[in-house]
């Protein structure tokens, strides 16, 4: 069964906090880091991922993205803070083709 994700992403002083879902969360990534799409992360410089939940069911991931989205910041933070509180790029050494 296909595993799915909800992440945050932040910019480098940590002053935004982006919320997605995805299916294949290295490669949603690789897409944040290269700005690949244009939106509010490219927009935003968001390319640190701070956080995430994994999920056997996409449909449980939406909801949850969507609780969380309801929350406030600091809800948001103190999420981060429970797994990550240096808020370290937790995709450093995640292997990316750039070429």
């Amino acid at each position: 069964m296909k595993k799915s994700y909800v992440y945050f992403m932040t910019n480098k002083n940590n002053t935004v906090i982006y919320i997605g879902v995805t299916s294949d969360l290295i490669k949603r990534i690789y897409q944040h880091k290269t700005k690949t799409y244009g939106g509010f992360t490219s927009k935003y410089n968001c390319n640190k991922l701070v956080y995430f939940e994994e999920f056997s069911d996409i449909n449980e991931a939406i909801i949850r993205e969507k609780q969380i989205k309801s929350g406030n910041r600091k809800k948001k933070e103190n999420l981060i803070n429970s797994e990550n509180n240096e808020w370290k790029d937790l995709s450093d050494g995640w292997l990316f083709d750039y070429s």
